[in-house]
């Protein structure tokens, strides 16, 4: 056997041997031991079929809301956290509300007036974080493709309905515990950030 052929086979069996110590590993990673776990039904994604987000139950969510925003033609946005997490997010939830006696269409401002943003439909990428004391403004995240990462995809709500919401921001500096949030169309409030 020549030295060439040699090492061509020792090189295919340690590439062999190595792929099958990463299948096996993935394999070992894989659910199905019959555990705990198994009787928990699956994460779903948050984006709904028709392209809007519908927002889970955010854990830690209070009940009353820290802040109240009103808005045009009787629309109410309670917000219940503010919260960083580990990521460099910071998520602000709460409700939008119609406390009016007919149905309400939500004004197409509250998305803002960009071009990247206005292109993927109804959201709350108008919102921004004030940090008056650092002078410093957020603007809403935006994933790879330019949505903005808000709750997407509603335009009215009927009489009484409420919507959970979202809307993510870059965490500020865990020295900034107070910024004001602004909604077009929305009174601004002041709310206090978790975490």
């Amino acid at each position: 056997m020549s030295v060439r052929f040699t090492t061509k086979a020792r090189r295919v069996m340690v590439g062999t041997t190595v792929a099958a110590a990463l299948a096996l590993g993935v394999a070992g990673c894989g659910s199905g031991g019959g555990g705990a776990d198994d009787t928990k039904p699956p994460k779903s994604n948050s984006t709904s079929k028709d392209g809007g987000s519908q927002p889970s139950a955010q854990e830690g969510q209070s009940e009353t809301p820290m802040a109240e925003m009103k808005g045009s033609a009787g629309l109410l946005l309670q917000i219940t956290s503010a919260a960083r997490d580990s990521g460099g997010f910071l998520t602000v939830s709460g409700t939008l509300k119609n406390d009016g006696a007919e149905r309400i269409t939500v004004p197409p401002a509250v998305r803002g007036d960009e071009t990247e943003i206005l292109r993927h439909g109804m959201s709350f990428g108008g919102a921004t974080l004030v940090d008056g004391k650092n002078k410093k403004r957020y603007y809403v995240l935006r994933d790879t493709e330019g949505r903005p990462l808000t709750t997407t995809g509603f335009s009215s709500l009927k009489a009484g309905e409420a919507l959970a919401v979202f809307i993510q921001f870059p965490s500020p500096p865990t020295k900034a515990a107070e910024l004001t949030l602004q909604v077009p169309t929305f009174a601004s409030a002041t709310i206090q950030i978790s975490g």
